[in-house]
């Protein structure tokens, strides 16, 4: 804030001669004249300034048609998918119910680190958003460290959306905008309230057992069809923006720019994937796919879409057909429909799988034994479990001890029934 405009807010606490009176501040006459270097070339790469409060910071503004595509995807895409929440009725953290295609906004930023707190910058803020059936990608450069009220007065001026979509951005992006803000908060608009949307732990959920890692780049060229040329590394960005602080020299940025735009244009084309895959409308979704998305509905407590997904991939007799069985078993025991579980866990014992085998024998012995008070068959199939738990190193010598525990147990109730007949 300039110092007339400060002036001008103390002006009511301000006396003279002993008495209140009004102060008047006298105002220069001209505005300063404020240089911004190379101004030039930021204009042939479509940056332009943004003056506010006597500084600026710089604003990029970059068009797509509905019709580009990026990955397996085009931006139209996206559209579809916002319509298919609205027509299936799903409900699902990521749901876009209620929603018009406009009011989620794909975010972004880059800092100066990868730490929280405010030691550590935002010195880009990018996202995208549909308007007028194209998709606009708009870009807030901070172009020296004391301009961050111009920077996120331009950032929150016209911002009229209800949920970011980011990539991790629940953990790092918006918590670090947050703080940032709070540095300048009496200066600029206040954050409005957002829904979120985060892409990262959706991904993990999906994909975890084929990729090693889930970063936003691996999971472009993995899933997405995604391939960078000529991509700048994100954690080069600090360093670039350090050197462009004291050069002033557009090149550097620039490339961050197309960097944080690519990492922007990713997440539509990410966030139509997993809405296909989610209301299991993908074709090319594999039944690894549909067991994690099935597995995700059960641990929302969506009881029946988690059925209707996993049902689908029992008719098979492959592992991932025994999985999708031994979850629908526990569902089917936490409702205390203790045949159907029954029925479940003992076509699981058939898979040949020596961990899935040995689950599932553990939870008969407890039916057989606490339901149905057949003791003979929950000896047998806690005997079939200590075999087959044996077989697996992770299971530790816990699992073991409380097995044996289990079959004395079961041995006393068994010798007692006898006694009584």
């Amino acid at each position: 804030m300039s110092l007339t405009n400060k002036l001008n807010r103390l002006k009511p606490h301000l006396s003279v001669g002993g008495s209140m009176q009004e102060t008047k501040v006298r105002t220069p006459a001209k505005s300063t004249v404020i240089e911004v270097p190379f101004q030039e070339r930021w204009k042939a790469e479509n940056v332009f300034p943004y003056f506010f409060d006597q500084d600026y910071c710089l604003l990029r503004e970059v068009r797509y048609p509905l019709s580009q595509k990026h990955g397996h995807y085009r931006f139209q895409d996206y559209l579809t998918a916002v319509e298919i929440w609205n027509k299936c009725g799903v409900n699902h953290p990521l749901s876009a119910r209620g929603f018009r295609p406009e009011e989620l906004f794909f975010f972004d930023t880059e800092t100066t680190g990868l730490g929280g707190g405010v030691g550590n910058t935002i010195f880009l803020l990018g996202y995208a958003s549909i308007s007028n059936n194209q998709l606009i990608v708009r870009q807030h450069i901070l172009p020296h460290p004391g301009a961050e009220v111009p920077l996120y007065q331009s950032f929150l001026e016209k911002v009229n959306y209800k949920t970011l979509v980011t990539y991790n951005g629940k953990s790092f992006d918006w918590p670090q905008v947050k703080t940032r803000h709070t540095l300048v908060r009496e200066h600029v608009p206040k954050l409005p309230d957002f829904g979120h949307f985060d892409l990262y732990h959706a991904a993990r959920r999906l994909w975890k057992h084929k990729l090693d890692r889930l970063k936003l780049t691996t999971v472009e060229k993995e899933i997405l069809g995604l391939e960078r040329v000529d991509d700048t590394p994100g954690y080069l960005a600090p360093m670039i923006y350090f050197d462009f602080i004291e050069s002033k020299q557009p090149e550097g940025m620039l490339a961050i720019l197309k960097h944080n735009e690519f990492d922007i244009l990713s997440l539509v084309t990410l966030y139509t994937h997993l809405s296909l895959q989610i209301c299991g409308v993908d074709p090319l979704q594999t039944r690894k796919e549909t067991y994690e998305v099935g597995r995700w509905f059960t641990a929302l407590g969506e009881r029946l879409e988690a059925e209707k997904t996993l049902t689908k991939l029992t008719s098979n007799q492959d592992v991932t057909s025994f999985r999708a069985k031994l979850v629908l078993a526990y569902q089917a025991k936490k409702e205390r429909d203790w045949e159907k579980a029954r029925h479940l866990f003992q076509d699981v014992t058939n898979s040949g799988e020596a961990s899935l085998v040995g689950e599932a024998c553990v939870e008969l012995a407890k039916i057989y034994e606490h339901r149905l008070k057949d003791f003979q068959q929950a000896i047998y199939f806690c005997d079939k479990a200590i075999s087959y738990m044996s077989q697996i190193k992770e299971s530790g010598e816990t699992s073991g001890e409380q097995l044996r525990k289990r079959r004395q147990r079961l041995e006393r109730k068994f010798v007692k029934f006898l006694g009584k007949t």
